[in-house]
């Protein structure tokens, strides 16, 4: 049961908990569809970032999306979801070792959606575990 009932707007449980607030949800859903695409980063890297990222921010509707399959990362995507990693256990604070790998592997534009996209998707994560969306809302 979530936190406050489903409104009616909104075309997934996780945007009808925003509903409430059109503004807000017509901006989050155009961020979202953003990030959502190819962009510096492919949309499939992104999509491991956002699973790795779902295991621990306590949104249970997101970790029911799907486990992170490291069998198919590339170097890539392994530094990505590795950084990911590195993000939660420090709560947010990453050592200059860390981040050095980033800047080995990855261009300036590619660091900045990546860690965009871990602040937007850590972001959706926290309300959709604040709210109380759980597993069996998907």
């Amino acid at each position: 049961m979530t936190l406050i009932p489903l409104h009616e707007r909104g075309n997934t449980p996780f945007q009808q908990l925003l509903g409430y607030n059109a503004s807000i949800l017509k901006y989050w859903n155009k961020l979202s569809d953003e990030f959502e695409k190819d962009g510096r980063l492919s949309a499939k890297l992104k999509e491991e970032v956002r699973r790795t990222l779902a295991q621990k921010n306590g949104c249970l509707y997101c970790k029911a999306k799907g486990k992170p399959n490291p069998v198919d990362y590339d170097e890539k995507t392994a530094v990505c979801t590795g950084f990911a990693e590195a993000f939660l256990a420090g709560k947010g604070q990453t050592s200059p070792n860390v981040t050095a790998v980033l800047k080995e592997y990855l261009t300036d534009a590619e660091i900045s959606e990546l860690i965009a996209f871990i602040c937007f998707t850590t972001a959706s994560q926290y309300f959709g575990a604040l709210m109380q969306l759980g597993e069996q809302q998907r």
